[in-house]
């Protein structure tokens, strides 16, 4: 298990230090190198459908795992407690499902922040010519 540090700032600088994840509370994002050593960014974006940043006053925890699906390392942790805590690597169909349930989660979430049409409440609300017997709309028209 590797030791991080954590760094609050409100942007991320442009050289970063191995072994500390920086976090932009304003950007809504944490970086850090990955843990595996091979110098890649990793960015975890700090959302309702992303990244979870626990912090205790002492430690950050970041919820769920990071899988570096993306870069060459392929590696897979958690950082829990200012702890890396190494985990297996996911096949191919399996980093693809939960890519799917990710993105319809977003989806899920993102829809509910529009806007819907209210339903009409009272029979005052009700255009005049709903309310009409068939026979009189028939008649007006």
């Amino acid at each position: 298990m590797q030791q991080l540090k954590h760094k609050f700032c409100e942007s991320i600088p442009e050289n970063l230090t191995q072994g500390v994840v920086y976090v932009s509370v304003t950007y809504g994002t944490a970086i850090h190198l990955c843990c595996c050593g091979c110098g890649s960014e990793v960015v975890t974006p700090i959302t309702p459908t992303d990244w979870k940043l626990s912090f205790d006053g002492e430690t950050i925890s970041l919820s769920p795992s990071i899988g570096n699906w993306s870069l060459p390392c392929q590696s897979h942790y958690w950082i829990k407690d200012n702890q890396v805590e190494w985990s297996g690597q996911w096949s191919r169909k399996r980093v693809d499902a939960s890519n799917r349930i990710d993105r319809v989660a977003k989806e899920e979430y993102y829809r509910k922040d529009v806007p819907k049409e209210e339903p009409m409440e009272t029979e005052e609300e009700i255009p005049e010519e709903t309310t009409l017997p068939f026979w009189k709309r028939w008649f007006n028209w």
